[in-house]
């Protein structure tokens, strides 16, 4: 007791360092493990989603059409979006 200066046994210490240190790699290619099937299926979408415009153009945007047109459009815009870093994954390791 005279001295230690704390409860916890060292080698508790030691292992809880060691977990800290390689959390941010395990959390990083986690993060990866989820986003790139998401990217990937959003890059894919927003190049798919514009040929769906060319029935609705042809035979013109009216009433409920328009919606949908409208609809399509947010629905592409969001996939440029959550699409757009598909690419650039590729490179790293």
């Amino acid at each position: 007791m005279s001295n230690s200066s704390s409860t916890v046994p060292r080698k508790h210490v030691v292992r809880l360092r060691e977990a800290l240190e390689t959390t941010p790699n395990a959390l990083r290619f986690g993060l990866k493990l989820i986003t790139y099937p998401v990217q990937f299926a959003a890059f894919w979408l927003a190049v798919a989603l514009p040929f769906l415009y060319l029935p609705l153009l042809y035979g013109g945007v009216q009433g409920e059409q328009a919606a949908v047109f409208g609809s399509l459009l947010a629905l592409n815009a969001a996939a440029l979006v959550v699409g757009h870093g598909h690419s650039r994954d590729r490179g790293e390791g």
